[in-house]
């Protein structure tokens, strides 16, 4: 099974962008390499919502970019997550452990406790 952007809960994006970057900068192709490596194929972002993205966490100041040559060595954007970047990281991922725990609580429920 492989989930779009669209699929995707809200806010995931930005999650999923912000820890691509968290060790290295990448450029958008490299970035979406990643997330469906990583994910074993079930992240796949569309162009649109990549950059959307990108474009959105540079505007809260949780990105930079600067131009420079790819592996292929054509001119490409690169993104770099920053030390508020960073701190949202944290914030989200503690969010969305909690998330995912509660969501597998239910799911893993044996019968009604009422």
């Amino acid at each position: 099974m492989t989930l779009r952007a669209l699929d995707l809960p809200a806010g995931s994006v930005d999650v999923l962008l912000l820890k691509a970057l968290s060790w290295n900068p990448m450029h958008g192709y490299g970035i979406s390499r990643w997330l469906k490596a990583e994910s074993s194929g079930a992240f796949g972002l569309e162009d649109a919502a990549l950059y959307q993205g990108l474009h959105r966490l540079e505007r809260q100041g949780w990105v930079t970019s600067e131009w420079g040559a790819s592996e292929t060595n054509r001119r490409a954007k690169f993104y770099s997550i920053t030390p508020q970047g960073k701190r949202q990281l944290r914030e989200a991922s503690a969010a969305w452990r909690a998330y995912a725990s509660a969501l597998f609580k239910v799911l893993d429920a044996s019968g009604a406790k009422a």
